[in-house]
């Protein structure tokens, strides 16, 4: 009886298996298109190990850039020459670039990651993400650079005086789309 059991069990997973293979090299399961929506398993799966990267290897210690205008401003100007593109500049508009990228960046005027840890938003900007539009950026830039960008992203909600002209007055690399070119489900 337990050996019939068994035997069940390893069909069934096989099967399993077998239509999972079939599932996604066809095409079927999983779709290869950027406009399409995620599956929710491909969703749950990529935000947990997300989450459980980050918790694992994101730096804890402090920033060692110093909170400065000089620095929020060297901030600025490198997220305008590396980020901008796909996560907008202060009037929080996406880019033709942002729209038709999977996942949608966030646009972070708007979507900010102020209450992120500085360790995290340094991980994501150093390493990327996989499957998804956000490069690494290990070789492209020091690792004094990518806090830099750090500490401009954790206190953009409240910049002081000069380095918010700055930001406000930054410019989107990228042409931004006009609003009927955006997607009705992207408008607010």
């Amino acid at each position: 009886m337990l050996k019939g059991f068994i035997t069940g069990v390893i069909a069934t997973l096989a099967i399993f298996a077998i239509v999972a293979y079939i599932g996604v090299t066809q095409g079927l399961l999983i779709p290869a298109n950027a406009d399409a929506s995620p599956p929710a398993l491909e969703r749950w799966a990529a935000s947990r190990s997300l989450h459980a990267t980050l918790a694992r290897e994101a730096p804890k210690e402090a920033n060692p850039v110093a909170l400065t205008d000089a620095n929020l401003i060297d901030g600025i100007k490198l997220y305008g020459a590396n980020c901008a593109a796909c996560h907008g500049a202060a009037n929080g508009e996406p880019s033709t670039v942002a729209i038709g990228l999977y996942q949608h960046a966030p646009q972070l005027a708007k979507d900010g990651v102020e209450d992120d840890p500085e360790g995290v938003t340094f991980w994501k900007v150093k390493h990327g993400i996989r499957l998804t539009g956000m490069p690494a950026y290990t070789t492209t830039l020091s690792d004094t650079q990518i806090w830099t960008i750090a500490l401009f992203l954790k206190h953009m909600d409240s910049l002081p005086p000069g380095p918010e002209r700055v930001w406000t007055s930054l410019k989107n690399p990228i042409a931004i789309a006009p609003p009927s070119a955006v997607p009705r489900e992207n408008r607010e």
